[in-house]
């Protein structure tokens, strides 16, 4: 009978902690495991960063201007000027026509497709302004010049000076009628009360090229140029500059863009680019000097 119970209490104890064991869930069944998705191609990795690219100047469509100019800017612009400015903007080319104030003048009333005008003088400039043809607001007063006394390098000057210059048989000085260098001789000799006799020898340049060409060919005794054209030959020597006081203003040469003008943007870059400190010191080389 003790046995009996030894074996009923065992019996017992054995189904309790079965059935301990069985109120507890089950573990679930492992989730099969999920087909790895296919990775994303990876982004590139940024290049280093390096110093960076220097900007390019602005571009714009090909375009040609024509600038209008008085003679004695030929040299400065032709050989120096243009060439800078159109290696700063290499779509833009320029084209140049140079001779007296006077006749470039005419032209652009007449109707050349000029672009930009600068000329020797402000009466050009300002007649041209006055008729509508250049633009009031683009004006600029740029540079200063000096009329001067030449004669042929190596002689013995037939007049010393202004004063004296009837002392020459032959004077070479451009029109007045149409020549700014001719205009500010003829008010030199003017106030100095020679004029007259000054006319009476003189021959007429058409431009102040041309009458650079005839002293330096021996073909006048003594003419008068700017001191720019003057120093752009050995075959003249200065002999003096127009006396104080004898000039009422200045020799001033302005710049403007015509009216007219089909292509004012690039006109514009090429007045700004005039002003700049580079251009500036280019005229200075050439004997100019900045307005001021």
């Amino acid at each position: 009978m003790k046995k009996f119970f030894s074996v009923l209490l065992a019996a017992l104890m054995l189904f309790t902690v079965a059935g301990c064991g069985a109120s507890e869930p089950a573990p679930a069944p492992a989730e099969p495991a999920q087909e790895a998705a296919p990775a994303e191609p990876a982004e590139p990795a940024p290049a280093p960063e390096s110093e960076p690219a220097e900007e390019p100047v602005a571009s714009g469509e090909p375009v040609t201007i024509l600038v209008a100019a008085a003679a004695s800017l030929e040299y400065s612009y032709k050989d120096e000027l243009i060439p800078m400015f159109t290696e700063k903007y290499p779509w833009i080319t320029v084209e140049g026509t140079y001779d007296s104030s006077g006749k470039l003048q005419t032209q652009i009333e007449e109707g050349l497709e000029a672009d930009v005008f600068m000329s020797a003088a402000t009466k050009q400039m300002n007649a041209l302004k006055d008729e509508s043809l250049i633009d009031a607001d683009s004006i600029v007063d740029l540079l200063e010049n000096k009329i001067v006394l030449i004669a042929p390098a190596g002689s013995e000057p037939a007049a010393k000076s202004f004063e004296t210059v009837t002392d020459a048989a032959t004077i070479a000085v451009g029109d007045p009628e149409s020549v700014p260098v001719g205009q500010y001789s003829k008010e030199a000799f003017t106030n100095l009360g020679i004029w007259d006799a000054v006319s009476a020898k003189a021959s007429l340049g058409t431009n102040v090229t041309e009458v650079l060409n005839w002293v330096a060919e021996g073909s006048a005794d003594v003419g008068v140029v700017y001191a720019t054209d003057a120093a752009t030959t050995d075959k003249v020597q200065v002999v003096a500059e127009a006396p104080e006081g004898s000039l009422e203003k200045k020799v001033v040469y302005p710049v403007g863009i015509v009216s007219a003008s089909q292509h004012k943007d690039a006109a514009r870059l090429f007045v700004e680019f005039l002003q700049s400190d580079e251009a500036l010191a280019v005229f200075e080389a050439y004997g100019f000097t900045p307005n001021k």
